[in-house]
């Protein structure tokens, strides 16, 4: 009975490890670009406005171990996205953004409802959210801020992957200087 007792904890941390470990905060993604950065550490800041399907800046320039604030302004009328990734990573976004504007989560216009969107049996972990720490959703109107701590820059770009802003050119390179 002592040794059930025992496995049946063991198990127990081993199942609360792995659940824990799913549910940190970068929710299983792993950047080899960098983290998302101390407010207290931060370098310096970068401001970048956005407009209908353009960003103000072609290209930003960082310093590998740099800790960027960057402070976005929404300038248009539509809903846009501010997301740091090499192309693989804004391709596979893309993807859940459309999930997201497909379900209603999203609209053009960023009016969102995250709550329609669990579809397995009343499942609340199956629920999509928009919570990557390398990208913020930016409405209309709309300030906001991403703190990122650079590693490295190689193969860097910066996007909005609100289904078809991408392929508009809403995307600027991130240069590593």
């Amino acid at each position: 009975m002592k040794i059930k007792f025992v496995s049946f904890f063991s198990a127990m941390g081993l199942i609360f490890s792995a659940t824990a470990a799913m549910a940190g905060p970068d929710h299983g993604h792993a950047y080899d670009f960098g983290q998302p950065g101390d407010p207290q550490a931060v370098d310096r800041t970068i401001e970048l406005r956005m407009g209908d399907n353009f960003f103000d800046l072609g290209a930003i320039e960082v310093k590998a171990g740099e800790t960027i604030r960057f402070v976005l302004h929404n300038d248009g009328a539509l809903l846009h996205e501010f997301n740091l990734g090499d192309a693989a990573n804004h391709a596979a976004h893309r993807e859940e953004m459309t999930a997201m504007f497909q379900t209603g989560a999203l609209t053009p216009t960023g009016a969102h409802d995250m709550s329609n969107i669990g579809h397995d049996m009343g499942n609340k972990s199956a629920v999509m959210e928009h919570d990557d720490p390398n990208s913020v959703l930016i409405e209309p109107g709309a300030r906001e801020e991403l703190i990122w701590a650079f590693s490295k820059a190689t193969g860097l770009e910066f996007a909005c992957n609100i289904p078809g802003h991408y392929q508009a050119g809403m995307v600027g390179k991130v240069e590593i200087r």
